[in-house]
């Protein structure tokens, strides 16, 4: 690579830097700062580990005016939380609708404690996910990234090599490879919150236990496993759709599912109001059901 090559792929990054900058805050909730994204005229998204509380929130924009803020809620699967702050007058970040590859450039975003703009560079190492973020808890996909980050980052944007913002950062580290949030993952969390106040989650009605097939109980569908349901709620989904206590319920929109926490991992937002088709063995032979995912009761 020339010093010519060099210094337009430099120049370049510090441009994507530069525009993206005012559109990333410093978020004020603990002890030491960290970083939030506009995600619209009123909303910062952020994340649970950059705010440390739900009151006595603030943040701080790139002229260093600051704002009151208040939690409007978080997703407890992704950890994306979401702040209302009036007035902000910034321009909401653009999200990358480009799908993540392994190789991709991309530079974290970030606000130091100072609220100067602070930038790592590095490649998307890994796509990976599910990942499990609690107890019945995961985030379907996360990014691995070789750029190193601090604790400041939390919340802070990923952004690809147009500018947009292709995750959210959580300072968190697996194997010494930086997590990040896909945006697609993020907005959607984000967006939730906005519209419900929390993120909706989708039910069936049924109770579940993990059972391991014999051969002959598998009907020919290849699954050794499945999920016994041992009970159904009344009226509800499940219901509906005439399934039945003693059904072996082993796939789920195409996904395998050998356990309770497998189907509530799969009945995510996006599957609420949805038909979505499930397969099940009944008295050891394989049928094809569809079943109307209904929100889950606050």
């Amino acid at each position: 690579m020339t010093n010519t090559t060099l210094s337009t792929v430099s120049d370049a990054l510090a441009a994507i830097v530069e525009a993206a900058a005012p559109s990333v805050l410093q978020v004020q909730g603990r002890r030491r700062p960290a970083s939030g994204v506009v995600f619209s005229a009123d909303a910062v998204l952020t994340t649970v580990r950059a705010i440390g509380r739900d009151d006595g929130l603030r943040v701080r924009r790139h002229d260093g005016e600051t704002f009151d803020a208040e939690l409007a809620g978080w997703d407890p699967s992704t950890g994306i939380a979401v702040l209302r702050a009036a007035g902000l007058g910034i321009e909401p970040a653009r999200q990358s609708t480009a799908p993540p590859r392994v190789g991709h450039v991309g530079v974290a975003v970030a606000r130091s404690w100072s609220n100067a703009v602070t930038a790592s560079a590095g490649i998307i190492a890994i796509i990976g996910g599910p990942l499990a973020t609690g107890r019945r808890q995961s985030i379907e996909q996360v990014l691995r990234t070789t750029a190193p980050m601090h604790d400041g980052f939390a919340g802070g944007a990923f952004i690809d090599a147009s500018g947009a913002v292709a995750g959210i950062t959580t300072a968190s580290a697996i194997r010494g490879l930086g997590v990040v949030i896909p945006a697609s993952i993020a907005w959607r969390a984000a967006s939730d919150v906005v519209k419900h106040g929390r993120p909706r989650r989708g039910y069936l009605g049924v109770a579940g236990q993990p059972v391991q097939l014999a051969e002959r109980q598998q009907g020919g569908s290849g699954h050794d496993r499945g999920l016994l349901i041992v009970g159904i709620t009344p009226g509800g989904p499940a219901d509906a759709a005439a399934l039945l206590i003693g059904d072996v319920l082993i796939e789920f929109d195409g996904q395998p599912v050998s356990a309770p926490d497998d189907l509530l991992d799969l009945l995510t937002t996006d599957r609420v109001g949805r038909a979505v088709k499930g397969r099940l063995l009944r008295a050891g032979t394989a049928h094809d059901v569809s079943v109307t995912v209904a929100e889950r009761p606050a």
